[in-house]
């Protein structure tokens, strides 16, 4: 439906969010190759920017 892009255009104001969330997610892709001490900040920036997208779920 909507392209998924890096930044917010004019005409679709949910791009950032949109976008926050996918790199958040995205950044899980790899924790088989990092340490394990290394999964949390990984978990905690995804559980950041998830949060943060529900508390603007108008804009999403």
């Amino acid at each position: 439906m909507h392209p998924q892009t890096d930044a917010a255009s004019p005409e679709d104001g949910d791009a950032e969010p949109r976008a926050r969330i996918v790199r958040a997610v995205s950044a899980l892709d790899d924790l088989d190759a990092l340490p394990l001490a290394e999964h949390v900040a990984r978990f905690e920036d995804a559980h950041s920017a998830l949060a943060a997208a529900l508390s603007s779920i108008d804009r999403v």
